[in-house]
């Protein structure tokens, strides 16, 4: 009988509850601390973030119900496919089976309403009118809009000025969806010009745009400010994905041997990785020698070449200061259109869980990336979001290796979105204008040296 290449799930098997990898780890997370050292309590967050917010955040639960109202929304698009790569197998010539999970079927087209939704949901719940928040490459910003619609609330955006132009038609679908969209940095912060008159020119980060979303919440009573990665109750909502994925192997009775995922602030990554890292902590032998890795841009090498330390998880030291790796929080990474990569840090639990040595990173080049994306477009039929090919080009080197060995391993990665408002860089891809860039040690070191200094 021939494997099924589409693997599916009804309505009603869409997870209860999401998964805390809190609760499995072997040394709790280190707290977030203040500018004094001490750790932060929720009182001192209740300013940008409703009470139900902060409890998933500092919650040590293993599992945590899925609001019905937040299901409701899911099943929009959710449950989303496990696919497998058959044709990209064939081209490769690989004895490996390459699977991956397609969250390009939301309506924004990525994996991000997956925490969009429910943050939505409860500062509604909360009273709350409007939000603010960052994005990069938009894929953050339009799952908001669409998430604020869902539950009528006001959204305002912060958008990386380098994104907003090279990436128009996100900035559209934002607008679309009723969201007001600037450009950051922007003349509308106390934050943002005072970047704009040291440098005119500077085409932003997405810890700049933190900075600016981060003021404007903490200024108005009806408002808060919604992060779309990093933070821990963001990757505990996009466990949504591994645990769906758990439950479609399952079906076909195969089990994951190695798992890859893009990562910029780690969400993508952690929502397919963490749960099977559960059937590790809890000692299933089938998960006994499961790798997951997390992959990410040589020109933000993050995870690669920064440094384990408390920092700041925006540009002008709004927040708390949080134990991650880090290029430093005025680490100001090249205009790559990879552009939801492009953060200083990452997220504090796959930080932790990288520095224990239970998962592993690996950094890829720019025209890798695309030149895995185009490859995978031609044998697939579906154009990755240049974020994702982050995860396909470590999938088809996993393949490869597997060729050269002969071991038939199963490969599964995350497809955290599809492509089609990145065209523009596709363009520069095939007409040979992109280029690489491996960011300089003294430039890192450079930034690395202003790091507050804790204790």
């Amino acid at each position: 009988m021939t494997e099924p290449t589409r693997i599916l799930l009804e309505e009603n098997e869409i997870p209860t509850h999401w998964y805390n990898v809190v609760a499995d780890m072997a040394n709790p997370p280190a707290p977030p601390l203040g500018p004094d050292g001490n750790p932060v309590g929720p009182e001192q967050m209740l300013a940008i973030f409703p009470g139900q917010i902060l409890e998933q955040e500092m919650s040590a639960e293993r599992w945590i119900p899925i609001p019905d109202e937040v299901r409701e929304v899911y099943k929009i698009w959710r449950p989303s496919p496990l696919m497998r790569a058959v044709r990209l197998e064939k081209a490769l010539g690989t004895p490996a089976k390459i699977f991956f999970k397609y969250e390009g079927v939301s309506p924004a087209g990525s994996h991000k309403p997956n925490s969009a939704v429910p943050q939505a949901y409860y500062n509604r719940q909360a009273g709350i009118k409007r939000l603010t928040t960052e994005t990069g490459a938009g894929q953050w910003g339009s799952s908001i809009s669409f998430a604020g619609q869902m539950y009528g609330l006001e959204v305002k955006i912060y958008m990386v000025k380098v994104s907003y132009h090279q990436k128009p038609y996100r900035r559209l679908m934002m607008q679309t969806w009723g969201a007001q969209v600037l450009a950051s940095p922007s003349d509308q912060t106390q934050t943002g010009r005072a970047i704009l008159e040291k440098d005119p020119e500077n085409q932003g980060s997405l810890g700049i745009a933190i900075s600016e979303a981060v003021e404007e919440a903490a200024g108005r009573p009806d408002t808060n400010y919604s992060l779309g990665s990093v933070l821990n109750h963001v990757l505990l909502h996009q466990t949504i994905i591994g645990l769906e994925a758990k439950k479609q192997f399952d079906k076909i009775g195969l089990y994951p041997d190695v798992i890859l995922g893009p990562c910029g602030g780690g969400s993508s990554f952690a929502g397919i990785a963490f749960p099977f890292l559960a059937d590790k902590a809890a000692g299933e032998k089938r998960a006994s020698n499961l790798r997951c890795v997390a992959v990410e841009p040589s020109s933000c090498p993050t995870l690669t070449r920064g440094t384990y330390a408390y920092d700041f998880g925006d540009a002008s030291g709004f927040t708390p200061l949080m134990k991650m790796y880090t290029l430093g929080h005025d680490f100001m990474p090249p205009g790559i259109h990879a552009g939801g990569l492009r953060y200083h840090g990452d997220s504090p639990l796959v930080s932790q869980l990288y520095h224990e040595g239970h998962i592993e990173a690996v950094a890829v080049p720019q025209l890798a990336t695309f030149e895995a994306g185009v490859l995978f477009a031609r044998n697939e039929g579906i154009i990755p979001a240049p974020e994702s090919c982050h995860g396909i080009r470590a999938a088809i080197d996993e393949a490869l290796r597997c060729k050269e060995t002969g071991e038939s391993k199963v490969i599964l990665f995350n497809l955290t979105g599809h492509g089609h408002f990145d065209m523009t860089a596709y363009d520069r891809f095939l007409s040979g204008q992109l280029e690489n860039f491996e960011y300089p040690s003294e430039a890192i070191a450079q930034s690395l040296a202003h790091l507050p200094k804790v204790g």
